[in-house]
């Protein structure tokens, strides 16, 4: 098993022959991914590599029932449209690549979602990989390998730099979700972990997390109030950073205190989490939480 996506998701393209729309829609055909159709206002009739381009989520659903999913490329100032015409079309599964997507439009359309009970990834991330069966996001797909370890990130970077380091280790991954580094985001890390608790095939869990927000400490609060099944290997960026410091990501703000990376690892650590000072010590340490699993 997988989560999120596997070989029968069948994916829609909003934002199809934008520069980055086309050349990712181009990449995930190639990787295997069923890229049923795209999306573009005013391109209906044109194709990207034998896609078929819509003007509307409408049309291209009414064309292709099929289609269970979609990853956004609209630019920011017209992505919240492009969300909630996914959502409002009943799709499942929505990951949205854009970045720079105001706070506002990402908390409203995030609330909307959930009340309708489709799962969005993002906004800002890279996307969701499950090795050899689909790629729904902007993942180089040759760094990954069919596996039972799962990954969970808020750094799309880190993601791709453990994942080789895990694939020359031996160690294939079950599914990559980027959760996306904003602020305002739709499934986070805790509920991502929830999924993988859930799924047979994954053994183990590579936490990728980073300074600013609070998602790690909550992860550390779920694991001592209800336990984990499946042992759990993190890596925690901004180790150096000075407090206030705003790294590459919106969501990546240490303040007042608190967010910061000693505390983070504090709090793993305190609950059973090993936490790796690099990413290279990570198969390592994978290794030995299987065993001693």
């Amino acid at each position: 098993m997988t989560i999120l996506v596997d070989k029968n998701t069948k994916v829609l393209v909003q934002g199809a022959t934008g520069r980055e729309g086309s050349s990712h829609t181009l990449a995930m055909v190639k990787y295997g991914t069923n890229v049923v159709a795209g999306v573009t206002p005013g391109k209906l009739g044109s194709n990207v590599g034998g896609v078929p381009v819509f003007n509307t989520v409408k049309q291209a659903i009414t064309a292709h029932p099929e289609i269970d999913s979609s990853i956004i490329f609209v630019p920011a100032q017209f992505n919240a449209d492009a969300v909630y015409e996914a959502i409002d079309s009943d799709l499942k599964l929505i990951v949205d690549i854009t970045e720079h997507v105001p706070v506002h439009d990402s908390l409203q359309f995030v609330d909307y979602a959930r009340n309708k009970g489709v799962t969005i990834i993002g906004p800002n991330c890279p996307g969701v990989m499950s090795p050899d069966e689909c790629k729904l996001g902007i993942m180089p797909g040759q760094i990954f390998s069919k596996g039972n370890v799962g990954i969970v990130s808020r750094s799309g970077t880190l993601t791709y730099e453990i994942a080789w380091v895990l694939t020359k280790a031996g160690l294939g991954q079950s599914t990559a979700v980027g959760v996306g580094g904003d602020p305002i985001i739709g499934r986070d890390t805790v509920e991502v972990i929830e999924m993988f608790e859930s799924d047979s095939e994954t053994k183990a869990l590579v936490v990728i997390g980073e300074i600013g927000g609070d998602a790690e400490e909550r992860l550390a609060m779920r694991i001592k109030q209800k336990g984990m099944k499946k042992p759990i290997v993190s890596f925690i960026a901004g180790r150096q950073a000075p407090p206030g410091k705003r790294m590459g990501h919106a969501g990546a703000i240490v303040s007042m205190g608190s967010g910061t990376a000693a505390g983070k690892i504090q709090a793993l650590e305190e609950v059973g989490v090993r936490v790796a000072e690099l990413p290279s010590e990570i198969p390592k340490l994978v290794n030995e939480a299987i065993q001693n699993s």
